[in-house]
């Protein structure tokens, strides 16, 4: 995850790189030099906040079929000598992305230029994977020669390979080539040794042995602190202690959450609170509470607070909703999820409050969001509204849209008609449930999402819902 630069969203680079709806109706509607420009740019420069899990890259391309925009800025970003230097995916993934849906829609151009990055380029495995979707037997045959000249016939090239061939996200074109006399025989090695290496790893388990005690376990998980820092065991030694403690060990266990070390005391309080014990949320409030306690033990209580399912976790959170802190803000996420409709002004007040204080992208909105439209919040509109448009988070706009859509009257004649373009497929199927079909546009792009091949099967069958066969 990463920070991208965003430019505001009143303007059509803003809405282009937000994924909005509006994006492609201001692309269509200004000058095409300047909607190409913009569009050129949110490609090129990822937008996204979170890369691997936002969508842009089907939005990108329908707009590049709608301006018949050409692909040689695309060209020149895949080919930079940067590329030589710069191999992390993010750089060229929403490129080459793109390239995959613009060759689905039949642009030669957009195939041939995957199939030149996929020789020559370092993120090439994407770009394979794209042509295992879309190109056919014999455009993927041509790139064999390039692809395994990519792995020298050494000791060590063979064990990338298998690696390759292991992990490879589309199979197709390595089984392709497995088909070819001329690659077979190494291919079928690869694909041994692939099969070998998992089951190594299988019989190489390093976590508890059966027959660990309580204290054993929560001496593997500090020492894995203390080894490997990133590396959190906690979690799953608290799944390890629900299998191996009784109620005879909860005075240890109880002693451990108070005083141990921070990776021993977290999956303590993850077992304890995993179990409902009674003393877990004062114990919870303690480690958040303490001065000196360290991110580690403050993130994992406030995660086991997050998992518990009782009442009493329920009745606590109302009284801690209202703290600044972070069990204010996690308690309110509570109640946003499972509080009742007596609960609603204190979840307003969190939503509130969190975006006047970190604003429309803060990462405590999502739940509040939710849980403004599962308890049909009314007086939240205003402050939806202003997350829906301005947050860089096509996720969060899509929760902004369905909560409006629970809360807004205006909801089906406003932000719903621009939402049928929008980028994320759950948010073009909420459009396509409630939008005001007396907007002619709306009609038109419902008729378009139902015949478009690349359309999500779930946003057809929301389109066919609202326009029968006779439409």
């Amino acid at each position: 995850m990463f920070d991208p630069d965003i430019a505001p969203s009143g303007t059509l680079l803003g809405l282009l790189q937000r994924g909005r709806g509006d994006g492609t109706l201001h692309a269509l509607a200004a000058p095409r030099a300047e909607a190409l420009a913009a569009l050129n740019d949110s490609v090129l420069r990822d937008p996204r906040r979170d890369w691997q899990v936002e969508n842009r890259s089907l939005y990108y391309a329908r707009l590049y079929m709608q301006i018949d925009g050409g692909l040689e800025e695309i060209e020149r970003h895949l080919f930079h000598p940067d590329d030589l230097v710069d191999t992390g995916e993010e750089r060229t993934g929403l490129a080459l992305a793109v390239l995959g849906h613009l060759a689905a829609y039949g642009r030669d151009a957009a195939r041939l230029l995957l199939r030149s990055y996929a020789a020559a380029g370092s993120n090439w495995r994407w770009a394979l994977d794209e042509l295992a979707l879309r190109d056919d037997d014999a455009g993927l045959m041509t790139l064999a020669p390039a692809v395994l000249a990519r792995f020298p016939e050494t000791e060590e090239g063979e064990a990338e390979l298998a690696a390759a061939v292991r992990d490879a996200f589309e199979p197709r074109p390595w089984r392709l080539w497995a088909e070819d006399p001329r690659y077979g025989a190494r291919l079928a090695a690869a694909g041994e040794q692939g099969s070998f290496d998992r089951w190594q790893r299988q019989l190489r388990p390093r976590g508890p042995r059966p027959g660990w005690s309580v204290s054993e376990i929560l001496q593997w998980a500090q020492e894995g602190l203390e080894l490997e820092p990133e590396e959190h065991r906690y979690r799953a030694a608290a799944r390890c202690l629900g299998a191996v403690a009784g109620p005879e060990d909860r005075p240890e266990l109880l002693r451990a959450a108070r005083t141990a070390p921070d990776a021993a005391r977290a999956a303590a309080l993850h077992h304890l609170a995993a179990g409902g014990d009674p003393e877990a949320l004062d114990l919870i409030e303690a480690a958040v509470g303490c001065p000196l306690s360290s991110e580690l033990l403050i993130s994992a209580a406030l995660a086991s607070f997050a998992r518990m399912r009782g009442v009493a976790a329920v009745e606590r959170a109302r009284g801690w909703a209202a703290r600044g802190d972070r069990l204010g803000a996690s308690a309110a996420a509570m109640l946003a999820r499972r509080g009742g409709l007596h609960d609603t002004e204190l979840v307003l007040a969190a939503l509130r409050r969190t975006v006047r204080e970190e604003g429309p992208d803060a990462d405590g909105l999502w739940e509040l969001v939710d849980g403004t439209g599962r308890l049909g919040v009314g007086c939240a509109a205003p402050v939806l509204r202003h997350i829906y448009r301005e947050t860089s988070s096509s996720h969060l706009r899509g929760r902004a849209a369905a909560a409006l859509a629970a809360t807004d009257p205006g909801f089906a004649a406003g932000f719903a008609v621009e939402c049928l373009w929008d980028c994320e497929e759950t948010t073009r199927e909420l459009a396509a449930r409630h939008a005001a079909t007396g907007d002619d546009r709306v009609v038109e792009q419902l008729r378009r999402l139902a015949a478009d091949p690349a359309e999500e099967a779930e946003v057809q069958t929301a389109v066919r819902s609202r326009i029968g066969p006779e439409s």
